[in-house]
């Protein structure tokens, strides 16, 4: 068994296509990691989903930013943004299933034969593995309550609580959570989040730095794979940090990592287009 890790995917799925015909990638035994945003602003928003829906048993998946919009704007279509191409997706015939296996995934996974995580956008400087985990699993165990979804779908947007406290309860709690493992470029190093910038790691405010630069991290010399941050093209210089996110829907490419072996191959739209 081999197993690949992929940048986000965005709705473009002939990129996706690609590279798993490149590696001969085999559902019956192989697997697919996801860093999250499945969906949204590509071409092939539904096709995408049906087509990681079909070979579900072979994935592992986290939830991004777009995945969770998706869910909200299926709650609520007035969520719906004029770049969304999500619509096809909330009015399908088999909506309910590919929401309720989307509702299902994680938002931090940890592989502990590997010793290795994946979450979309990052853990914050003042956190360690253990304690990501567990904030994770609050958000993840509210997606599966049918009663408490609606609520926190409607109220998981915004940039407040900018930093975490462990007395914040209720939406609040939540959201700052779901900010930092879903929305998250830069921080300070006890984790005040800026949601604002989202160019490169030369552009961080005052004050701020990339949430995977602070000398103090605590997940320092844990192997991480994410993705969200389109802009670092794929590179970080930390070690045991693998950046995911080369930009295929804007015109970048698609990567597929190895995790065992650390190869990377990529493959765009354009060259599918050639």
């Amino acid at each position: 068994m081999t197993v690949y890790a992929v940048g986000d995917l965005q709705g473009c799925l002939t990129p996706l296509e690609c590279l798993l015909e490149r590696v001969a990638f085999d559902p019956a035994r192989d697997r697919l990691w996801l860093v999250g945003d499945l969906v949204n602003r590509g071409p092939q928003s539904l096709e995408t989903l049906r087509f990681l829906y079909a070979m579900r048993d072979s994935l592992t998946c986290v939830l991004g930013n777009h995945d969770l919009h998706l869910l909200a704007v299926a709650h609520n279509t007035e969520r719906l943004k004029k770049s969304d191409t999500l619509r096809e997706i909330i009015e399908a015939p088999d909506a309910a299933d590919l929401l309720d296996w989307l509702r299902r995934q994680k938002l931090v996974h940890y592989d502990e034969q590997r010793d290795i995580a994946m979450v979309h956008a990052g853990i914050p400087p003042n956190w360690t593995l253990a304690k990501a985990l567990k904030r994770a699993a609050e958000v993840e165990e509210v997606l599966l309550d049918d009663a408490r979804l609606p609520l926190f779908l409607d109220g998981m947007y915004g940039n407040e609580p900018s930093k975490w406290e462990s007395d914040l309860q209720g939406i609040a709690r939540l959201r700052v959570i779901t900010n930092y493992f879903t929305r998250m470029r830069f921080c300070t190093a006890d984790g005040t989040l800026d949601l604002k910038s989202k160019e490169g790691v030369d552009t961080a405010p005052p004050g701020y730095a990339p949430w995977f630069s602070h000398p103090g991290r605590k997940t320092r010399g844990q192997k991480i794979i994410f993705g969200h941050w389109a802009a670092l093209e794929g590179k970080c210089d930390e070690p045991g940090l693998y950046a995911l996110d080369t930009g295929c829907v804007w015109g970048g490419a698609m990567t597929l990592l190895n995790v065992d072996s650390g190869e990377r191959i990529s493959c765009s739209c354009e060259e599918n287009k050639a």
